[in-house]
């Protein structure tokens, strides 16, 4: 087989059908070419591949990155396409543009610290004349109409206090949007809003932060203590869940969707966060209390930093953005954006040192650098 395969090639060189490079190293205008289409989706101008070239040809690998980003399609289409998936449920980019996806966008953009993703007051709505729907926190119409007529995002996002818009105090940067709101928060117990900002901004689901050792003195009442009719059952398996995202749930205690917008009522628990009484001695929730009780532990590993108690959403949203388990995540989803492979440990690692250097948190220089990763030795 294997020789069937090289008479093929050499054949293939000698007819003129495969250049000779191909057993060679990819030349810096090849490795731009392939930044560039990887990083926007298209091609470069010739103008463009000939700076990137002589950028990569000084080593300056972070730079040329920068300059394919400045390509509207990195934010119209890769980067939008890339974060929708974080905005719903299905884990899907077969979405409409939404408040969440354009604050983000808008953050990477104006190079706002990204840790703030989680407890910041942004907000990223589209001023442009060809859309006449202005935002509200009750649809998605003023998103909706933009992607239709495509605007620029690039050009035309412009950032917005989120509490002036959607009149929620407690904000927690892309968890209190609108869309998070109707993928999250509706229905249910306010339970999802938590797993989901672990598993997007932290890399885990709940599964694998599963520690039947913490107390479950958070636990709520809607959980059995005998599911089946056998204790052990909640001992070995749903306590290990629910003690420890039950005693951080608090923190969207007085968050509820309702009629299609997403509300805040301070010191009103939610009716539906206490529903279900299925073991009466069970924890009530009663204000927006949380405590992290998986701080201790194995799930210590996450690197929690700050206080590990508190109130509400946005406090909540900091201590999961100051974790080393977030510039983690980020990193790595970040590497399997541009090199479409996980990175090895040392290049997490030091994707990691880039990201947080002198507490920046710059999604810019994290795509960049891992774009150097990726394209200095061609991977």
């Amino acid at each position: 087989m294997q020789k069937n395969v090289f008479i093929f090639f050499l054949s293939s060189i000698i007819l003129g059908l495969l250049p000779l490079q191909v057993f060679s190293q990819p030349t810096h205008r090849e490795k731009a070419y392939r930044m560039h289409t990887r990083l926007t989706g298209v091609p470069p101008s010739v103008d463009i591949l000939t700076q990137m070239e002589l950028l990569l040809q000084i080593d300056r690998y972070e730079d040329a990155a920068k300059l394919a980003m400045e390509h509207p399609f990195f934010y119209g289409v890769v980067l939008k396409n890339w974060v929708k998936v974080w905005s719903n449920e299905d884990e899907t980019n077969r979405v409409e543009l939404n408040d969440f996806v354009a604050t983000i966008i808008g953050m990477v953009r104006d190079d706002i610290p990204f840790d703030s993703v989680l407890y910041g007051d942004h907000l990223y709505v589209v001023e442009n004349n060809n859309v006449s729907a202005n935002y509200s926190s009750r649809d998605n119409n003023h998103y909706s109409e933009a992607e239709r007529n495509h605007i620029n995002l690039k050009q035309s996002l412009v950032y917005r206090r989120q509490s002036d818009m959607n009149n929620i105090q407690d904000v927690a940067g892309v968890l209190t949007t609108r869309a998070s709101g109707e993928a999250f928060f509706s229905a249910g117990t306010n339970r999802r809003v938590t797993r989901f900002a672990f598993m997007n901004f932290l890399c885990r689901d709940f599964e694998a932060l599963h520690d039947v050792s913490i107390p479950d003195i958070y636990v709520r009442r809607d959980v059995e203590r005998d599911p089946g009719g056998d204790s052990r059952t909640y001992r070995n398996s749903c306590v290990g869940c629910h003690a420890g995202q039950d005693a951080l749930g608090g923190a969207f205690a007085y968050f509820d969707f309702e009629d299609g917008e997403l509300q805040y009522n301070p010191g009103e628990v939610a009716t539906k966060v206490n529903l279900n009484n299925l073991f009466n001695p069970g924890h009530v929730v009663e204000s927006d209390f949380w405590e992290n009780l998986w701080a201790r532990g194995v799930n210590s590993s996450l690197g929690w930093r700050g206080d590990q108690s508190g109130h509400g959403a946005g406090e909540l949203g900091r201590l999961l953005a100051r974790s080393q388990a977030f510039s983690q995540c980020m990193a790595t989803q970040v590497f399997e954006l541009v090199c479409l492979k996980r990175p090895t440990s040392s290049q997490k690692d030091e994707l990691v040192q880039i990201f947080e250097h002198e507490g920046r948190y710059s999604m810019q220089n994290l795509i960049a650098s891992a774009s150097r990763l990726c394209f200095r030795g061609d991977n």
